[in-house]
């Protein structure tokens, strides 16, 4: 057990992140911290629906709450703060940015509130802090560090807490079938089209791969066209489309062992993080400086040589290139990928 600067030792604590899955991996080390320093509280978690799969095997969460935006959004977040009143937490830890979570923090009762200025609930919260993001590497913190800073009021300054997935025996299990062989995985596809390296890239990649090494495509089940395009483009005939076929926890138990992961700017990246598996993470439109980058021990950003004065362009990217050139995808040498292949 570590010590909390803090008088307060919260028996009942909640994490809020109810954004994408990629910052809901990346809120995993708050988690691992607090249960450090609180190691008899019971830690949940409030997620958005869709995303609880992730958390489930986690043995440091007890429970995770979820609010269904899909339908009812607003009736649904009435029922989700009278759930979180009557939990009576101690402290609530918000690393959610935007006012819905804010108004669960403030309504919910408990004794220490906190989380980011840019909520616009925030003066309400016991404590906030900066949530600041720059394309300059001078200025970057990865988001490991502004969602531990939210908790330094009660425990210590100290970032030395890992994103951290618990896939369990029966995801290994699962996928065990598919690691009679050395493999690699790959995950093309991203929410944004500017994040995501193109289609007739990763077909010029995969041409060039190993017939010998077995190629697994990992993404959602809304993926599968896009990557059996690129695999009968490509004529690798070791390739296999697993998109939507496995679970978060699965695709993270298999990536752990592969020989390289390939993904980019997305959720993928952080699974990877988040079982130290090999990773080559490939940044189009967005940069590694603002904080989103891989956290593997064999791990490397692969971005244009060309210096681009459009790049970044945007924190999240768009549905088609602003120039309409694309050249921060499209400069990418599939060499650069190729070299990454042990």
């Amino acid at each position: 057990m570590k010590k909390s600067k803090h008088p307060v030792q919260p028996r009942k604590i909640l994490v809020i992140q109810t954004a994408s899955i990629g910052d809901v991996v990346l809120a995993t080390p708050v988690v691992e911290k607090l249960k450090a320093f609180f190691p008899a509280a019971r830690i949940d978690f409030l997620v958005k629906n869709g995303m609880e799969q992730i958390l489930t095997s986690n043995p440091k969460i007890s429970r995770v709450l979820v609010w269904d935006k899909s339908e009812k959004k607003y009736q649904h977040l009435r029922e989700v703060i009278q759930t979180v009143r009557e939990r009576k937490y101690d402290l609530i830890v918000n690393l959610h940015r935007f006012a819905s979570s804010g108004l669960i923090t403030v309504l919910s009762g408990a004794s220490v509130t906190l989380g980011f200025k840019k909520n616009p609930f925030s003066l309400f919260f016991t404590r906030s802090v900066k949530h600041s993001i720059s394309a300059d590497p001078k200025k970057s913190r990865h988001e490991v560090v502004r969602n531990l800073s939210v908790i330094d009021f009660v425990t210590d300054d100290k970032r030395d807490f890992p994103v951290k997935l618990y896939p369990t025996r029966a995801d290994f299990a699962k996928v065990s079938q598919f690691k009679t062989k050395r493999f690699i995985c790959v995950a093309p596809t991203s929410l944004w089209f500017t994040k995501q390296y193109p289609v007739e890239k990763w077909i010029g990649f995969l041409r060039e791969v190993d017939p010998e090494i077995v190629v697994y495509f990992l993404g959602a089940k809304s993926d599968r066209d896009t990557c059996d395009t690129i695999i009968k483009a490509s004529g690798h005939q070791n390739s296999l489309n697993l998109s939507g076929k496995l679970s978060f926890t699965e695709s993270a138990a298999l990536m752990k062992d592969a020989a390289m992961n390939f993904v980019n700017d997305s959720a993928p990246l952080h699974f990877a993080s988040a079982v130290n598996a090999p990773v080559t993470a490939i940044f189009c439109s967005t940069v590694p400086a603002f904080g989103f980058g891989p956290l593997s021990d064999d791990s490397m950003v692969i971005e244009t040589d060309e210096a681009l004065p459009c790049r970044p362009c945007g924190l999240h990217g768009f549905k088609s290139c602003p120039e309409k050139h694309f050249k921060c995808a499209l400069s990418i040498k599939k060499e650069k990928l190729l070299a990454r292949i042990p």
